[in-house]
């Protein structure tokens, strides 16, 4: 340690060991933005995979859906089909009931 002669040296060493603490605070706040940084980023790349799965999943749904809906007429014609052969089928148990009652 050099001797202190005066108040001026005393000052020197004080200023000396504050700009010190001071440098080492800095490098140590710097480091942990930077470790701050690179979480945020990976969330980020995280969140961009999660929302363009997102996206292929939505971008599958409509295209299922477009597909289907070709299908809706026939599908409509079948139903259409099916309640003609209901309704005759339930005409003729009437007809049936109304003969066997006469």
């Amino acid at each position: 340690m050099p001797p202190i002669n005066d108040s001026k040296d005393l000052l020197y060493i004080v200023i000396s060991i504050s700009v010190l603490i001071f440098t080492i605070f800095s490098c140590w706040a710097l480091y942990y933005l930077a470790r701050i940084l690179q979480q945020m980023f990976k969330v980020i790349k995280e969140t961009r995979a999660r929302l363009n799965k997102f996206d292929e999943l939505v971008k599958m749904i409509t295209e299922k859906i477009e597909h289907s809906t070709a299908y809706l007429p026939l599908i409509g014609q079948g139903i259409k089909k099916l309640v003609e052969l209901i309704k005759n089928r339930s005409e003729k148990k009437k007809r049936s009931k109304k003969a066997e009652q006469n």
